[in-house]
């Protein structure tokens, strides 16, 4: 199954001869850049492009054109070389388009040989750049990965190439330039509209919008449907290249004259003048990642926090959490599959014993049976031994990367909470617990959820066939659950900025007074816990208000003309005990704000027991599956579509005794106060 991917998201590659097919709706230039561990290019000749298209391991188009298809082999390509960064780029001085924002988002897909697709991007969220980095292929831990980068660059293929390391930034770009211009008689054109449903040029076209989230939005735990860690050896097939020289640096024909390189057309050379402001960036590249110190020969490298790419630390560790997420769940599912291939092959080999008569009598049929047992046993030792190799280094991992996270990834035990401080900015993600496996239950990973919201969440207050039975009690375990629903409550009002979250209550019944009581003492909800049905009604009403109005004014395009008491913070409603105290029109508009709240900023955690609610029927079905359930004990109920892992989620609770809690809401209210003055 192809992974899609958005910006940042990587996919593991099981083969090493790939091909990566590009497709836009103008011709465009195709080259690849190799470069070293810390990603710098360190000469023209470790940049394939029209002008030099073929390097070992590596070949490109030799002109522009609307679709293209590079060859890689992974396996051909120098010890030295750890990152392939594909580029695209628009021909300069042509007469064609200058910016990527005004042509069809480029689509770049990942193929094996045979033309089956591992992972394909849609570069979308471009404008004034003419220049980007597509998707990179990187090594990692001795395995392949790919990349969707996305990272485009206004000032052209000078500005990237510049960026990269190159010295020669700027001559290279010019040959470039000039190659493709000699070769735009040849360039070919975008081809006609096509019907069929596999047709990527149309495909692009409808994807030039910003895409984000993935299963159950975009972290680990939600579950991500693309994770894997290649288990084993890298293939040592041989590939074109290998004859070429031994040397640290990739081997091609550098120019003949560096110095005789042309410099890009200048405004009065003929082409059309660029009216973008030359000092201009749309994004800003990322930092280089963290070095590690180096191994020790015959050992893994030493894990470092933070050595994802990303354009800041918080994208860089929220990378490398996605990253031992799929490191987790691939190296599990290659051992389950070891397993089940063991058990197989022994059963038919039992099988072959059984069905000769000659072989169910005597010793010969005991030492068949034995021997098929000793290959199993065989089989699954090694299988997990490779799962055992595979959970040192990433529990190694962990402990590096846990200490490092920023409070809205930490969890609650961290140090990083006792230093906290309101944030000026919101963060990409925020951790709702952690997630393992049954053969992995000493290693966890955060599970990361995308903000803001795009569903709402589910606390299950009833009790379940995986709970563990050390909770017997049933009010109990209603009390964990609304004290869990606090505490998720409390991280969303503590990553987000002074006056940009908004938090409401239903208590119905009065019976989480105790629960609430961190809530309510230090003044961060937006009032009293509605309690009673009248109560019920007014907080559903305003709320309900609100998200038409949003609305309204959003498709008329007068956003401006919101009232001005409006509270434009995010908003999020708990509801405790749901259904009690709610006739069938509050069921009607919750299920409103369900549907249409998220998009709008309004967002619902309803802490309540499904087999209770069963008593009112189908009603509300739609509202159970529209919500991300969680539990307040260990519970197996997330499952991911990718592998088709069940994962037990382990909530993330306030530690007994700690003041954590009350010291960041304390904060969250001070910070309120002085921004309301």
């Amino acid at each position: 199954m192809t992974a899609e991917l958005v910006r940042g998201q990587n996919h593991p590659l099981s083969q090493a001869r790939l091909e990566i097919r590009v497709s836009a709706g103008k011709p465009i230039v195709a080259g690849a850049t190799l470069s070293d561990e810390q990603g710098r290019v360190h000469g023209v000749e470790w940049v394939a492009h029209p002008g030099s298209p073929t390097l070992p391991g590596i070949e490109v188009s030799k002109q522009a054109a609307a679709d293209h298809r590079l060859a890689c082999d992974l396996d051909a390509l120098p010890e030295s070389v750890h990152r392939v960064s594909v580029l695209l780029a628009l021909p300069s001085g042509v007469g064609g388009p200058v910016r990527f924002g005004v042509v069809a988002a480029p689509f770049v897909a990942v193929t094996g040989l045979d033309g089956s697709e591992v992972a394909s991007y849609t570069v979308t969220g471009l404008d004034v750049e003419s220049a980007v980095v597509a998707l990179e292929l990187y090594r990692r831990q001795g395995a392949w990965k790919v990349r969707a980068v996305g990272q485009g660059y206004a000032g052209g293929l000078a500005e990237l190439l510049a960026d990269q390391g190159l010295p020669q930034a700027h001559q290279l770009a010019g040959s470039i330039n000039e190659a493709v211009a000699q070769g735009l008689a040849r360039s070919v054109a975008a081809p006609p509209p096509r019907t069929a449903e596999g047709d990527r040029s149309r495909h692009a076209a409808a994807l030039g919008q910003d895409q984000g989230g993935s299963t159950s939005q975009a972290g680990p735990g939600q579950v991500p449907p693309q994770h894997g860690h290649p288990g084993g050896p890298a293939s040592t097939a041989s590939g074109a290249g290998h004859g070429g020289p031994q040397s640290g640096y990739p081997a091609a024909t550098p120019p003949t004259d560096p110095s005789a390189v042309t410099q890009p057309a200048g405004p009065g050379a003929g082409g059309p003048v660029n009216y973008s402001h030359p000092g201009r960036q749309a994004a800003a590249p990322p930092p280089p990642p963290p070095t590690a110190p180096p191994a020790q020969p015959g050992q893994p490298a030493q894990p470092v926090a933070g050595d994802a790419t990303g354009w800041s630390m918080e994208e860089r560790l929220y990378n490398q959490v996605w990253g031992m997420f799929e490191d987790l769940a691939r190296a599990t599912a290659a051992y389950r599959s070891a397993v089940d291939f063991a058990e197989s092959r022994m059963e038919q080999e039992l099988d072959k014993v059984l069905s000769d008569p000659r072989s169910r009598i005597g010793g010969q049929g005991d030492a068949a049976r034995e021997t098929a047992r000793a290959k199993h046993a065989e089989l699954v030792d090694r299988a997990r031994q490779a799962l055992d190799r595979d959970l040192a280094q990433l529990t190694a991992e962990a402990e590096v990367v846990e200490p490092a996270l920023p409070p809205a990834f930490a969890r609650w035990d961290n140090p990083a909470w006792h230093g906290y401080r309101v944030p000026m900015e919101i963060p990409m993600a925020l951790r709702l617990g952690d997630l393992h496996l049954p053969e992995s239950a000493g290693m966890s990973i955060p599970m990361l959820v995308r903000l803001p919201l795009e569903r709402g969440l589910w606390i299950d207050s009833g009790r379940t066939g995986s709970f563990d039975g050390s909770i017997a009690d049933s009010d109990d375990l209603r009390r964990l659950a609304m004290d869990t629903a606090v505490a998720h409550a409390a991280r969303l009002l503590a990553v987000y900025p002074a006056g940009e979250y908004t938090v409401h209550v239903i208590d119905a019944a009065g019976s989480a007074a105790s629960s609430l009581a961190p809530l309510v003492s230090t003044g961060v909800l937006a009032g009293p816990p509605a309690v009673g049905a009248a109560g019920v009604t007014d907080v559903l009403a305003r709320l309900t208000q609100r998200v038409d109005l949003v609305q309204m004014a959003i498709r008329g395009g007068a956003a401006d003309s919101l009232p001005p008491d409006l509270d434009t913070a995010e908003q999020l409603l708990i509801v405790n005990d749901f259904p009690h105290g709610f006739d069938d029109r509050a069921v009607t508009q919750l299920r409103y704000l369900a549907d249409e709240g998220p998009a709008v900023g309004v967002h619902l955690m309803l802490v309540a027991d499904r087999e209770d609610a069963a008593a009112y029927g189908p009603l509300l079905d739609p509202l159970w599956r529209s919500l991300l359930r969680l539990t307040p004990v260990p519970d197996d109920h997330l499952a991911d579509p990718w592998v088709g892992h069940t994962w037990t989620y382990d909530p993330s609770h306030v530690p007994p005794g700690s003041q954590v809690l009350q010291h960041v809401l304390t904060q969250v209210a001070a910070a309120r106060r002085s921004w309301n003055r």
